[in-house]
């Protein structure tokens, strides 16, 4: 049995008084949430810190506030508070699929929308027990000096596998910072690292308290998740897409993203700007997915074989465009898993 390390439990009553502590602490303290991803990795020893900072006390980081200007989301809002929202449909639908498809419902009756904005990043040598690590010398993301995915690189390359992350980003969010020394606001697609232990631009004092989406009517937006089984499993592909069409199905403005085929989510900014004034017809979405599936590099570190991965990209964005210009993809979307297996 993995056990936690010991640890200091702290509980805050206000943002105030957490992010007092998470400055007298600094790289000693982390934030908590939902715990679902932090404390399996502490009991694997691949995040130690002396002290926790519970943030589920702290009531104004679990509202939902929305206005005609757009929509402000609470960082300890549950995956399962945001899949059950009805107003998170139409535009913001991307989002409600993301996390609908987080691991199970035990776990995202649990899990935070800003714990999975902010997850760790994976790879098969870096989640495994502390035993097995140590029996390998350990890697570059902890412990050791070797990245074994790529042993001639300098660099970490464990995977992004957030799931709203992606869904946000091509919604145009932004997210809130707080900290003993202020607040900043920022874009979530400035907030990711393209590097597998510095994956985050959040400083340890600093607590991610919002998420904030501008309005999004006229807009669609979808989210595409590979992984192995149907349920709990990490993604090791996803694709989320936003488009507002003309009524003639012309592309008046769209955002791709492509999710856990690098350190970070990758937008495909050219696929995107290519859609801009062109009907959304099968050519289109041709050009466009195969121009997405060209930044999508992933690497021999997680579930399936890499180059089969790169090659699905391209047929993931194809069903996320033909579903926002109103094609029925359910069956796509009920074959897909068991396509990967043959």
């Amino acid at each position: 049995m993995m056990r936690l390390p010991l640890f200091e439990f702290r509980a805050p009553r206000s943002l105030e008084e957490a992010a007092r502590i998470l400055d007298g602490e600094r790289a000693n303290a982390m934030p908590l949430a939902g715990g679902t991803d932090l404390l399996p990795n502490m009991k694997r020893r691949q995040q130690v810190p002396r002290t926790l900072v519970s943030l589920c006390h702290i009531e104004s980081l679990s509202g939902i506030e929305l206005s005609d200007s757009g929509l402000r989301l609470g960082a300890c809002l549950t995956l399962s508070d945001i899949t059950a929202d009805p107003r998170l449909r139409n535009g913001l639908t991307a989002l409600a699929q993301a996390a609908s498809l987080v691991a199970t419902p035990q776990i995202r009756n649990m899990a935070t929308l800003g714990g999975n904005i902010c997850l760790d990043t994976r790879c098969n040598y870096y989640d495994q027990s502390y035993e097995w690590r140590k029996s390998i010398n350990f890697c570059l993301k902890k412990d050791g000096t070797t990245c074994w995915v790529a042993p001639g690189s300098s660099k970490c390359v464990a995977v992004s596998s957030t799931d709203t992350g992606p869904a946000l980003m091509a919604l145009g969010a932004r997210v809130r910072l707080v900290s003993r020394s202020g607040e900043r606001e920022v874009l979530l697609s400035d907030l990711y690292n393209n590097d597998g232990i510095d994956y985050l631009k959040r400083r340890p004092d600093e607590i991610l308290a919002e998420v904030l989406l501008d309005s999004f009517d006229g807009w669609k937006s979808t989210y595409w998740k590979l992984r192995r089984r149907g349920s709990f499993d990490f993604p090791v592909l996803s694709v989320a897409a936003a488009a507002r069409l003309s009524r003639d199905n012309v592309v008046e403005d769209a955002q791709i993203v492509v999710g856990s085929s690098a350190c970070r989510p990758l937008p495909a900014t050219d696929a995107a700007k290519l859609l801009l004034g062109r009907l959304l017809n099968l050519e289109t979405i041709t050009e466009a997915a195969a121009l997405a599936a060209r930044i999508a590099k992933p690497l021999d570190n997680t579930d399936f074989d890499m180059t089969w991965r790169k090659r699905v990209t391209a047929e993931f964005v194809t069903y996320a465009l033909r579903e926002l210009r109103g094609d029925d993809v359910r069956a796509e979307r009920e074959s897909f898993t068991r396509y990967a297996f043959e």
